[in-house]
C-alpha cells in the first residue's frame, strides 16, 4: 500500500519539488500545509504515515510541531527538511522525534531512503 504523506514548507516550490519526487515514486500525497498551524491540524484530520516537515515556518519550529504531534500520540514518520545543516539542530530533531534528517539541496534519493528506513 502507498504511503500517504503530509509535506510541510512554507515554500511552495519546494512542496511542489517534494510532491514530484514523491508521486513518482508511487506515494500518496495526502495534503500540503505552508505553516506550523497548519501542518498540526491537517495531521490531525489526515492521519498521514509520513510528515515531511521543513523546520523553520514562518510560525513556528519543526521541533515544535515534533512536540505537539508527540503530545497527541499521532504515529506519524516526520522527516525534517531544512536548510539548516548545524549538528546542533540536527541532534535536536533527532532527539525531539524526527526519523530523519536531510538538508537542503537535497536528491531525490535521500528523500526517498529517508522515508523507507
Amino acid at each position: 500500500m502507498a504511503k500517504k504523506i503530509l509535506i510541510v514548507d512554507d515554500s511552495q516550490f519546494m512542496r511542489a519539488v517534494i510532491k514530484d519526487i514523491l508521486e513518482k515514486q508511487g506515494y500518496e500525497i495526502a495534503g500540503e500545509a505552508a505553516t506550523g498551524e497548519a501542518a498540526i491540524d491537517m495531521a490531525m484530520d489526515l492521519n498521514p504515515d509520513v510528515v515531511t516537515l521543513d523546520n523553520i515556518l514562518p510560525d513556528m519550529q519543526g521541533t515544535d510541531i515534533l512536540k505537539v504531534y508527540k503530545q497527541e500520540g499521532l504515529s506519524c514518520r516526520v522527516i525534517l527538511i531544512s536548510a539548516v545543516g548545524q549538528d546542533s539542530a540536527i541532534e535536536q530533531g533527532m532527539s525531539m522525534g524526527a526519523h530523519a534528517y536531510i538538508v537542503k539541496p537535497f536528491t531525490p534519493e535521500q528523500l526517498a531512503h529517508a522515508i523507507e528506513k
